[in-house]
C-alpha cells in the first residue's frame, strides 16, 4: 500500500474523473508538429493510448493508497457546493462497492485504446473516435464516484450521446437501426429513474437532499411505505433497462451485433454495471422498505432472464440457425445479469457480494469474448457460426477450425467460454454461487419457498449456459481447414495472436484466473461496505 493523505486521495479520485474529459476535448483539438508521427490519424489513437494509461496509472494508485482496513468507509471524499438553491453538490468519493469498477472501467478503456492503436477502428475521423472513448470513460467513472442523485443522473445519462455514435459512425449492419434503438429504451428508462430520484431526495426526512450517503444513513425514515415504493419502482425501471434485464433487454443484442469491437467490449464491460451498480449504492439503502416489496418480482424477471438467455443462445447455437458469435454473446450477458439482480433481490449481504463479484467477473469474461468475436471476425471476415463452423463457407470456404489454424486464439476463445460458464477455479463461479446461496437463505420476511424456486431455475440456467458455450466451442474451435487425405487448402491457417492482441487479452485472462483462485482480494473489499449499506442483516 502507498501511504497518502486525504488530499492527495482527494486530488487523485478528481483527476480519475476529470483527464479523460480533458483527454476527449484535446482529442478533437490538431496535434502538435512534433508529435504527429506517420499522421494526425496515428497521433490521436497514440493519444487516446496516453490519456487511457494516464487514468489507469491514476486509478491504479488510488487503489494502493485507499484504507483497506476500512473499505466500508467512504474515502477520497470532496464535497462542493454546486448548485445551491437546489441544493446540488459536487460530491466524490469511493468505497469497496465503487472502486473495483473504477479499477474495471480504467482498465477496460486504457485496453481499449491500445488495442484501437495497432487496428484502427474502419470509419470516419479516429480524433472522433478517440474522443468518443474517452467522453464515454468520463461518463462511465464519474457514474461510480459521484455521491450526489443529480451528478449521478447526469454521469448515467452522458454515456449515451458516445456509445449512440460509435454504433451509428463505426458499427457493422444495422448500426443506425441499433443505435436508435439503444438510445430510445436507455432514455425513456432514464425518464422514470429521474422522477424517482426527485421523488427520493425531495421526500428525504429533515428536508430535501440529493446526497447518497445522508440517504443511505436515513433509511428511509421520512418516506411512507407508498413512496419508497413508488421511489424503487421508478428508479428501478430506469437501472434495469441499462442492466439490461428481461423484458427490457431487447436493445442489447442489437447493440452488440453493430457496435465496434471496441464498442462491444466497453458496452458489455462496464455499461451495463451501471445499472446494478445504482441498484446496491442507491434503491438498497435509501429505500429499503420499497424495495422490499418489490424484491420476489425482482429476483422473478432476473431468473426469467437466466433461462431466457440461456435458451435464445442454445436456439442461436444450433446448426442452420444463422446465429452470430456476437449475438450470442449479447443473449449471455442477458442470463449473467440475470445472477446479479437475483442476488441483490435477496437482500443478503450473502447475494449482495454475489452480485458485486458476478458484476467484476462478467466485465472481465465478456470483454474478453468480446475482443476474441473481433478478433475472429478479422480473420474469416464473419461471425455468422453457420460460416465459421467445419464445413461453413468463410472468407477460404472453410470453418474457421480455430484449434487447427489458429491454436492460441481457438485456445483463447475456449478459457473464455469455460470462464463465462462458470467453471470453479475461474471468476464467473464465484459470484453466481453466493447469489444463489443468498437465494438459498433470503432477508426476512421474504418468501423462502419462492426464492428456493428461483435458486433451482437459476441453478438450471447454469447447465443450459454450460451447453451453448460448449456448442459454440465445438462449433468454432474444432474440425479441420481442409478435407482428410487432401493438402491443406490455401488460406487454411489463419494469423494466431498477434503481439497487441496478447497486450490487450492477457491482463483479462490473468485477473479472471486471479479473481477465482483468489476471491478475498474482491470479496475483502466488498463485504464491510455491503454492511455499512444493509445495517442490520446479519447474513
Amino acid at each position: 500500500m502507498i501511504p497518502l493523505n486525504d488530499t492527495a486521495m482527494r486530488l487523485l479520485l478528481a483527476a480519475v474523473v476529470v483527464l479523460p474529459l480533458l483527454g476527449a476535448v484535446a482529442a478533437l483539438l490538431p496535434a502538435p508538429p512534433g508529435l504527429r508521427g506517420r499522421s494526425p490519424e496515428q497521433a490521436a489513437l497514440r493519444h487516446g493510448v496516453t490519456v487511457t494509461g494516464a487514468v489507469l496509472a491514476a486509478t491504479a494508485v488510488l487503489a494502493l493508497g485507499f484504507d483497506h482496513e476500512r473499505p466500508g468507509t467512504m474515502q477520497a471524499e470532496t464535497d462542493i457546493a454546486w448548485i445551491p438553491a437546489l441544493g446540488v453538490r459536487v460530491h466524490l468519493g469511493t468505497d469497496g462497492v465503487s472502486l473495483p469498477l473504477l479499477l474495471l472501467t480504467a482498465l477496460l478503456t486504457f485496453l481499449c485504446a491500445l488495442y484501437s492503436y495497432h487496428r484502427p477502428p474502419e470509419g470516419p475521423r479516429p480524433q472522433a473516435f478517440v474522443a468518443l472513448v474517452l467522453l464515454l470513460e468520463a461518463g462511465t467513472l464519474a457514474t461510480f464516484a459521484v455521491l450526489d442523485l443529480m451528478l449521478f443522473f447526469l454521469a448515467f445519462e452522458t454515456v449515451l450521446i458516445p456509445m449512440y455514435f460509435l454504433i451509428a459512425r463505426w458499427g457493422g449492419a444495422g448500426r443506425e437501426r441499433a443505435a436508435w434503438k439503444f438510445v430510445l429504451y436507455t432514455l425513456l428508462g432514464s425518464v422514470v429513474m429521474l422522477l424517482g430520484l426527485l421523488l427520493l431526495g425531495l421526500g428525504a426526512e429533515g428536508g430535501p437532499t440529493f446526497d447518497m450517503t445522508a440517504l443511505a444513513e436515513d433509511g428511509g425514515r421520512g418516506m411512507t411505505h407508498t413512496t419508497q415504493l413508488l421511489a424503487a419502482l421508478a428508479i428501478g425501471t430506469g437501472l434495469a433497462v441499462k442492466t439490461p434485464m428481461w423484458p427490457l433487454h431487447s436493445w442489447l443484442p442489437d447493440a452488440h451485433t453493430a457496435a465496434p469491437t471496441v464498442g462491444s467490449v466497453l458496452l458489455a464491460g462496464v455499461l451495463l454495471k451501471m445499472g446494478t451498480y445504482g441498484f446496491v449504492r442507491i434503491v438498497l439503502p435509501a429505500v429499503p422498505d420499497g424495495i422490499h416489496t418489490l424484491a420476489p418480482y425482482l429476483a422473478a424477471f432476473a431468473v426469467t432472464g437466466i433461462i431466457y438467455g440461456s435458451l435464445a443462445c442454445l436456439a442461436l447455437a444450433r446448426s442452420g440457425a444463422g446465429g452470430d458469435l456476437k449475438r450470442i454473446i449479447a443473449y449471455s450477458s442477458v442470463g449473467h445479469m440475470g445472477f446479479v439482480l437475483l442476488g441483490i433481490a435477496t437482500l443478503t449481504r450473502t447475494g449482495v457480494n454475489g452480485a458485486l463479484f458476478a458484476n467484476i467477473a462478467h466485465g472481465l469474461i465478456t470483454g474478453l469474448l468480446f475482443f476474441l468475436a473481433g478478433a475472429v471476425k478479422d480473420r474469416t471476415g464473419t461471425t455468422d457460426l453457420d460460416r465459421l463452423a467445419p464445413g461453413g463457407a468463410g472468407e477460404h470456404g472453410a470453418g474457421a477450425a480455430l484449434y487447427g489454424r489458429a491454436p492460441r486464439l481457438g485456445g483463447l476463445l475456449a478459457f473464455g467460454a469455460v470462464a463465462s460458464l462458470g467453471l470453479p477455479g475461474l471468476a464467473g463461479f464465484w459470484g453466481e454461487m453466493l447469489a444463489l446461496l443468498g437465494a438459498y437463505h433470503p432477508a426476512d420476511g421474504l418468501s423462502r419457498p419462492a426464492y428456493l424456486v428461483f435458486m433451482a431455475l437459476a441453478a438450471l440456467g447454469t447447465l443450459l449456459t454450460a451447453a451453448y458455450l460448449l456448442v459454440v466451442v465445438r462449433r468454432v474451435c474444432m474440425g479441420t481447414p481442409s478435407a482428410p487425405g487432401t493438402a491443406p487448402a490455401p488460406g487454411a491457417t489463419l494469423p494466431d495472436v498477434r503481439g497487441h492482441e496478447f497486450a490487450a487479452w492477457i491482463p483479462l485472462v490473468v485477473l479472471t484466473v486471479l479473481a477465482g483462485l483468489w476471491p478475498a482480494i474482491l470479496l475483502g473489499l466488498t463485504d464491510p461496505a455491503v454492511q455499512n449499506l444493509l445495517p442490520g442483516v446479519s447474513r
